[in-house]
């Protein structure tokens, strides 16, 4: 059984560790803390893009949700703000985590498609679930000496059926 806390890419593998350490323990703590400063580094601003795949499969309902990275960042911080109001029956950060995998990252020189999928659910304090059955592919690039995103598409199925 995999372990969900542990990154799958050896440190040996530096630009796959260095982007799951971004992408996975940084951005669920950086959320969890409604903390965009945790993550802002993490990104290049310019020519940044977002899209929102709407759980579609079609790409004719894809939107051009985030065309700046200052538009995703204030969605970001909206969603990460209204989690916080939300009461879960169980550890927030351990079921984010189970539900998180990300062990498939395609590198071209300086560009990297990642590829993170979410398939789960949290359990809230009222007896409801929260499904967590999404994908993003991030657009990734090696900027001033980092890995960053400076795009995704996300908010897909997943699967893609």
């Amino acid at each position: 059984m995999r372990d969900p806390f542990k990154n799958p890419f050896p440190v040996s593998d530096a630009a796959r560790h260095a982007i799951w350490e971004m992408l996975v323990p940084r951005d669920i703590d950086a959320f969890l803390a409604a903390d965009w400063s945790m993550v802002a580094g993490d990104f290049v601003e310019e020519g940044f893009i977002g899209i929102d795949g709407k759980r579609e499969i079609s790409p004719d309902k894809w939107r051009l949700a985030f065309p700046t990275l200052v538009a995703y960042r204030d969605e970001w911080l909206r969603q990460a703000r209204d989690f916080a109001t939300q009461s879960f029956a169980e550890d927030t950060r351990t079921a984010i985590f189970t539900t998180t995998t990300l062990e498939d990252i395609e590198i071209e020189g300086d560009m990297a498609l990642v590829r993170k999928k979410f398939d789960g659910s949290l359990k809230k304090s009222d007896g409801s679930i929260d499904i967590m059955k999404w994908q993003t592919l991030y657009y990734c690039r090696l900027h001033q000496g980092q890995w960053k995103i400076s795009g995704f598409t996300g908010y897909l199925p997943n699967p893609m059926e």
